[in-house]
This record gives structure tokens, sequence and C-alpha cells, in this order.
């Protein structure tokens, strides 16, 4: 006789957050391809994924995390790749012909500078309320569990992509962001540590080969297309739209 017990089904099939420990999960929409085949089988994604906050992990700037975001952030006419990236609390000057050289028009940087940390927040909030922006990058120290939430929250409505840029110190802190790399220099190119993903742990580091670039964090003189300095509370709603 049949049994009368239902069958079940694969996770994913029954919700797209669901998932087995022992796979990726692999229910949601597909991200911003990497640039690198072996990064994109590593994320749940299959790339960079907008709605979250991504944690990139250094142990200082300037070993090569631009070039790794160079695939995603490039001007691409053919693409939605060809918004403004905000620039949040950089810590350099911005290198506006290193940026040509990955591609990246400095017509399209919005650069915001905010002395308290509250207006590091607001701005933060506002460029991903607002999703007329195609990228943020945030480079900020240390923030509260509370802070990261927060951001977290403004992220899940917003389809900018979202990368914080910390220390690697801040790796054994809590964090809500649902993915987590620990970028580590190597020759020719980076080894990317797994710390958290939507997944299985993984132990053994990636790595992935980059392609020489100019020293981004260097001041250099820029020309007239530099990209202009705003303050966060002078934001205008409309963001550059």
């Amino acid at each position: 006789m049949p049994s009368s017990k239902p069958q079940m089904g694969a996770p994913e099939h029954i919700h797209p957050s669901l998932w087995l420990a022992s796979q990726l999960a692999r229910g949601g929409v597909r991200g911003v391809t990497t640039g690198f085949d072996a990064l994109d089988a590593e994320l749940p994604e299959r790339g960079w994924a907008s709605g979250m906050l991504i944690e990139l992990l250094l142990p200082h700037s300037g070993i090569g995390e631009l070039r790794l975001l160079r695939p995603a952030l490039a001007d691409r006419p053919d693409t939605r790749q060809h918004g403004h990236i905000a620039l949040l609390q950089t810590p350099h000057p911005v290198n506006a012909p290193g940026w040509m050289h990955l591609g990246v028009a400095p017509q399209r940087l919005l650069l915001l500078q905010a002395q308290q940390q509250r207006d590091v927040l607001w701005a933060a909030e506002q460029v991903l309320r607002a999703g007329s922006c195609q990228a943020l990058l945030m480079w900020q120290p240390r923030l509260r569990g509370e802070a990261l939430r927060r951001l977290q929250l403004a992220a899940q409505s917003s389809a900018t992509l979202f990368f914080m840029l910390r220390p690697m110190s801040c790796c054994a802190d809590a964090s809500p962001a649902p993915l987590r790399l620990a970028l580590h220099p190597a020759r020719d190119g980076l080894e990317i540590g797994f710390i958290k993903r939507r997944g299985p742990r993984r132990d053994k580091r990636l790595f992935i080969p980059l392609s020489p670039s100019p020293n981004l964090q260097r001041h250099v003189p820029v020309d007239r297309r530099s990209p202009a300095i705003a303050t966060a509370r002078s934001l205008s709603p409309q963001l550059g739209r």
C-alpha cells in the first residue's frame, strides 16, 4: 500500500528564504556578477546582491579592494552600470585618474563626508532609501550593533549595492550583514576568507587574481572632471537624479 505520508520537497521550493545548512541559499534573485566566476560560485546570489549590507574587512586600505569591485562598478551603458556611485567617508583623497583606469567616469562619483557619526549614518540611509545610486561604498571603522541593524534594514528596501569597508579587527564583532568577507593581500591578487554567508562554512580562502592598477589611495592632482565633495547634510532629496 502506498504511503499517505506527504513527501517533503527541497527547502527552496517551499520558500526562497529556506535552504539546507550544507548548501548555499539559491532561492533569491541573481546578483550582479563579481566578474570572477570562482567568487560568483561561492556567493548565494551568484554575485553581489542588492538589498543587503555587504562587509569587506581589510588589514588596511589599498590592497586591491577597489579592483575587486571594478567589474561591478565600471561603466557599462548597456546595463544599469552607469548610475552614481556614492563614496562615504573615504579614508584618503579620491584619485580621479585611478577611477578612470578602473572604468568609472569621475562624474559618476558622489563624495560624502561628515564630522559626526550620526550624520554618517543619516547620509548612508538617505542614499539607500533614495535608490538613485548604483552603489554605496562606506568606510567606517567602528559601529554599534544598533547602527549596523539600521543600515541593514535600510539596505533591504533598496536596489543599491551596499559595501561597507571595515578594519580586519571587526571580524570578531557580531554583525547583521548577511555577507562578510575578509580580504587578504596576496601576490597578483587577493585571498578571500568567508566569515559569513547564507550557506555552509568555508574555511579555505579563495584566491582571486587581480590585474595591476595605479595606487588609488595616493593623493595626486586631479583634473576638472574630478568629483565634488558634499557634506552629508547637504544631500538633496534627489541625490543626483
